[in-house]
């Protein structure tokens, strides 16, 4: 299981975009809301690392970009209304010209740029020539060390999230 080195193809590119746009959405969101900052701070150097190993073609970062990307874009699409919400507020713009809930608008592009990484981490896995069952579970370990981290941080920099977690398991639990 070695890297290749630095070729970065079509996936890697999608990738690197859509881990920029993500990070530059959380920064952009830092700024508006001050109490994020640091939350937003450690789920950036997930993408980062994704990126660095991706670029690599090191099956890592495509797995720690379909772990990290697909767990928001899940989440944004069946546990929050964040999206959604999103949606309305991009839509209402669209058709008033005022400009409202940046906060909420971020989501969009925010969801676009980690569909981006969800797609370009799976084309790039599947390009790789050495597939092997043992990637199911280094791809269930990405998994679960990614959502830990992220987990860790919520719970170190805003607890507050935590309720979402349980939500993920099934967006209906009761418990």
């Amino acid at each position: 299981m070695k890297s290749v080195g630095w070729r970065i193809g079509l996936p890697e590119w999608l990738i690197v975009i859509g881990s920029c746009v993500f990070i530059f959405v959380l920064w952009l969101s830092a700024y508006f809301e001050a109490d994020i900052r640091r939350l937003h701070f450690f789920q950036a150097w997930m993408y980062v690392a994704a990126m660095w190993l991706a670029v690599r073609r090191n099956r890592w970062g495509y797995f720690v970009g379909l772990s990290a990307a697909g767990l928001w874009d899940y989440t944004s699409l069946f546990v929050n209304t964040f999206f959604r919400n999103g949606l309305h507020w991009l839509w209402m713009w669209m058709s008033t010209g005022e400009l409202q809930r940046v906060d909420l608008i971020l989501a969009v592009p925010a969801w676009i740029g980690n569909l981006l990484v969800i797609v370009g981490s799976a084309w790039g896995y599947m390009r790789l020539r050495e597939r092997v069952w043992g990637d199911l579970g280094r791809f269930a370990a990405a998994f679960a060390l990614t959502t830990g981290f992220f987990a860790a941080a919520i719970a170190l920099c805003q607890p507050r999230y935590l309720p979402l977690f349980r939500g993920m398991l099934h967006p209906r639990c009761p418990w």
